[in-house]
């Protein structure tokens, strides 16, 4: 074994180093693009103005706008929340819906979602990512508040994670993404003792 002086580790010869800060404001831009003009008028060359970079920056990371938009909702959804754990059904779904409603009212994610939305109705892939990103994200969550309900006696056996999701987030979302209505004092509260109500009722 030797001693012999260490060598530091170079970059091949051609490498591109893509910095983090770069594609953080590219990331950032592509949300305010989408917000502004939705994907259909999105452009590879807006995005890159709003993020102050050149077209090349934004090309290095992502072949097409579609590629960005589709990375863009897998980091959002690997930034979702655990699962509430309150010990209670009526808790858990009223933790589930406010983090539903904060998301839902983010004033760049109220123009984004209903959009990208519209767009998987024309695009399997956007339609794809989706469902593997935000729609499983949601359905596991709804899983473990049945999962525990259950086991706490609270609901009965068999109740189906996915009906309960639908009963719990459909309303909120209706109201928000569809109606843009605002939320009256009390609507998450009411809300949540509705979904739990029509759970136990089956």
């Amino acid at each position: 074994m030797t001693n012999g002086p260490r060598t530091a580790r170079r970059v091949p010869a051609g490498a591109a180093v893509l910095r983090e800060d770069v594609t953080d404001a590219i990331r950032a831009a592509v949300f305010e693009e989408l917000a502004a003009v939705g994907f259909a008028r999105m452009s590879i060359e807006g995005i890159a103005r709003r993020a102050g970079v050149g077209k090349t920056a934004v090309y290095r990371r992502w072949k097409s706008k579609l590629a960005l938009v589709l990375d863009l909702v897998s980091v959002f959804a690997a930034q979702g929340l655990p699962a509430p754990a309150t010990g209670s059904l009526y808790g858990d779904v009223r933790a589930l819906l406010q983090v539903a409603s904060a998301a839902l009212r983010h004033p760049v994610a109220s123009q984004v979602i209903p959009d990208l939305l519209v767009e998987s109705a024309r695009n399997p892939e956007i339609a794809d990512t989706i469902r593997a990103t935000l729609l499983d994200g949601q359905q596991g969550i709804a899983a473990v508040i049945v999962r525990d309900a259950v086991a706490r006696g609270e609901l009965r056996e068999g109740t189906d994670p996915d009906t309960a999701l639908d009963v719990i987030v459909g309303p909120l979302y209706w109201r928000l993404a569809v109606v843009r209505g605002p939320l009256p004092k009390g609507y998450l509260d009411q809300l949540a003792a509705s979904a739990v109500a029509a759970l136990r009722h089956g």
